[in-house]
């Protein structure tokens, strides 16, 4: 039986990855399955407190690092809200028009329309869509570091 849930487990922590290509799917809450799994199915004194402390506060980093690039890029190239709520919208949608690469072109051909009406600029408005698609990159890479720091944590508690 710990064989299947071990199985288990290992593929929410791979499937836990596909919501950086299908930003739909809620990577840390697939990742938390995961935790949970071993907890409620294996062990329930292997992962410490501090263990869960962690694991909430990379999850609390990980909600924030999509926020806080998005914000920190747009508004360093004098993008708006509108342009801000737009990415975010954007990201989801494209997630499903040309999978996977429709979240990078999608998010910037949308903050390109809203901020050249807004800004009526197009070398701004392109800037800001850059800027959208650096803080889509730069916030992707950041959670995918999280997420695998999250996992050998795990690991470290689960299996050494």
């Amino acid at each position: 039986m710990s064989i299947l849930i071990w199985t288990v487990i290992i593929l929410l922590f791979i499937a836990s990855f596909a919501g950086f290509i299908f930003p739909i799917v809620p990577s840390v809450l697939v990742l938390w399955a995961g935790f949970g799994l071993y907890y409620a199915g294996i062990s329930r004194e292997e992962l410490s407190v501090i263990f869960w402390i962690g694991m909430l506060l990379f999850t609390l980093l990980m909600f924030l690092a999509d926020f806080l690039v998005n914000s920190y890029f747009v508004k360093k190239y004098g993008g708006s809200k509108w342009g801000e709520w737009t990415a975010m919208i954007a990201l989801i949608a494209g997630s499903f028009i040309i999978p996977p690469f429709g979240i990078i072109i999608v998010p910037f051909i949308a903050v390109l329309a809203v901020e050249l009406v807004i800004l009526k600029n197009i070398k701004q408005a392109f800037l800001v869509a850059y800027a959208t698609l650096i803080a889509f990159l730069s916030g992707t890479f950041a959670k995918i570091i999280i997420q695998l720091i999250m996992i050998g944590w795990f690991a470290a508690e689960a299996v050494l």
